[in-house]
């Protein structure tokens, strides 16, 4: 059973690790690792966000992240959302909005890792960013971003054109 350590610059959220051994009956670990810096650390270009996350770019399977930030644009909290497979990964708005409220996060970046090294985004990868931006404005948590990050670099959904840019209130 393989358990990662992690870690970002400021915090790193909650998430649940799940592991199904032949035969054994099914074990749930409730995992919390919360660390800090003395200065926050503020996202103010998508650049900013993949420094946060690149040390989780060499990972062997997908896995979906949710930067909640404050007001300021530092991260409250990076959560791990969803651990997928090598070519996919489950992002559900319902998981990724529920961490963001219980940071009580002002606005949100999603990220998620390609172990291919392939950093272009998908349909599914438009979709699902085109669909949580519908949620954070319903619910008033703004998406402001969307990354798929590798080894090779990242793709920023504003930068690339995908999302238009959000304007603070």
């Amino acid at each position: 059973m393989f358990i990662e350590n992690l870690h970002s610059p400021m915090f790193l959220g909650y998430f649940y690790f799940i592991a199904v051994a032949k035969g054994a009956p099914t074990m749930k670990y409730d995992l919390i690792s919360v660390r800090s810096t003395r200065t926050p650390y503020k996202v103010t270009r998508p650049a900013d966000a993949y420094e946060a996350l690149k040390r989780y770019a060499t990972s062997k399977v997908e896995k979906f992240f949710a930067l909640s930030l404050d007001g300021q644009h530092a991260i409250l909290h990076i959560n791990l959302v969803s651990v997928g497979t090598t070519n996919r990964c489950m992002a559900v708005p319902r998981d990724i909005f529920h961490a963001a409220i219980k940071d009580q996060a002002t606005a949100l970046l999603v990220a998620h890792c390609h172990p291919s090294g392939n950093n272009s985004p998908s349909v599914e990868d438009r979709a699902v960013s085109d669909r949580l931006r519908e949620v954070g404005d319903i619910i008033g948590i703004p998406v402001l971003d969307s990354l798929v990050f590798s080894r090779t670099g990242y793709f920023s959904f504003v930068e690339g054109g995908l999302l238009a840019p959000t304007i603070p209130d």
